[in-house]
């Protein structure tokens, strides 16, 4: 299926600030409790039998998290901050502009968030774009309540979709920059990592059948952080929740852990990327064959991580249809049958460890 190409509206885009929340679809809300408060240490805003809000250490406004009770476990809205009431306008207009069905609530669609527009994108995705919020306390001082593990950031999304190529523009006239890239010598574009605050990415666009949600990602400040959750999950004999990692990407730089929630949701532990501010920063292109743009230490790459993601909702809540990828695999280009990957680009032999996991 050939997809056509999305307009660059003449409407002026918002001006978005980050990622700031996602509101997330689970079938069991104290299962999911159990996970992402009692394990992962998410701090509960607040909470009700059918709605749990949490936020992480560093953050003021009222969530980055929201955990739904519901019917089949899916994405519900991806929410970014703009940086003014006026830029809700811009964001309503823009997407207007564009054809999509678009939502507007002034008191907003969940609690602590006001003035709000959801919009089906044109991906597909339930994208949120608000200003107002209601301010809560900034835990960053109360190490009395961080453990070792502490979650103190909500990094970025990891959306999948079947042209990353026409995603990445789409994102681009939005007005996210991208900085890194993962492609072939043909010029087929696999994944692209894209950025509105000073980092690596606020999202990033993984080729495959879409849209789905790939992960959700919380910062901690260090890798020791991470390796304690580790610890704590094979202490709770949890460490079947571990789908990939702990490891250092070669994207990005950072030091990584990927699990899975009750209902499969992939949440990704992250820390240690770099500094993206400057207006000429150089886009990183990796060789889809490089052995180590996914695992700076060349570890493979469970298949899972490659196929599975979350399904996302239409602005009535029902799952929106996947559209196959047309364009070639990720996985079936570097570990399939006919894949090759390297360690050094000039030597004759694959250099891939494939192990025990495939």
């Amino acid at each position: 299926m050939t997809l056509s190409p999305i307009p660059t509206p003449t409407a002026t885009p918002p001006d978005i600030l980050r990622c700031a929340y996602m509101d997330i679809v689970v079938t069991d809300l104290a299962k999911s409790r159990e996970f992402y408060v009692d394990i992962l240490g998410l701090v509960v805003t607040e909470e009700s039998d059918s709605e749990i809000y949490l936020r992480s250490f560093e953050e003021f406004i009222h969530h980055n998290l929201v955990l739904r009770q519901g019917p089949i476990a899916a994405v519900a809205a991806m929410a970014f901050r703009v940086r003014s009431p006026k830029d809700v306008d811009l964001a309503e207009a823009y997407y207007q502009e564009l054809g999509c069905r678009t939502e507007r609530r002034a008191e907003g669609f969940v609690p602590g968030i006001g003035d709000s527009v959801r919009v089906a994108d044109p991906l597909g995705f339930p994208y949120e774009f608000f200003y107002a919020t209601t301010h809560v306390e900034r835990l960053a001082w109360r190490y009395d309540l961080q453990g070792p593990g502490a979650l103190v950031r909500l990094d970025h999304f990891n959306q999948v979709t079947p042209d990353v190529g026409r995603g990445r523009k789409y994102l681009e006239d939005l007005g996210f920059r991208v900085t890194e890239d993962i492609q072939d010598k043909d010029g087929v574009t696999y994944a692209a990592w894209m950025r509105r605050k000073d980092t690596v990415h606020d999202t990033a666009l993984t080729g495959g059948n879409g849209p789905r949600m790939h992960h959700i990602a919380f910062s901690t400040h260090e890798k020791h952080n991470i390796i304690y959750i580790c610890d704590k999950l094979g202490a709770l004999r949890k460490s079947d929740l571990i789908e990939r990692g702990p490891g250092r990407h070669g994207v990005s730089n950072a030091f990584y852990l990927y699990l899975r929630d009750p209902d499969g949701h992939r949440v990704e532990i992250y820390t240690q990327d770099y500094y993206t501010g400057d207006p000429d920063n150089p886009v990183v292109t990796w060789d889809v064959h490089d052995n180590q743009r996914r695992d700076w230490w060349g570890n493979p790459v469970v298949p899972s991580w490659y196929t599975d993601a979350s399904l996302v909702l239409d602005l009535d809540g029902n799952p929106q249809p996947v559209i196959e990828r047309t364009e070639s695999s990720e996985m079936a280009v570097t570990v399939g049958a006919d894949g090759f990957s390297y360690t050094r680009k000039d030597d004759e032999l694959a250099g891939f460890k494939l192990g025990t996991t495939l």
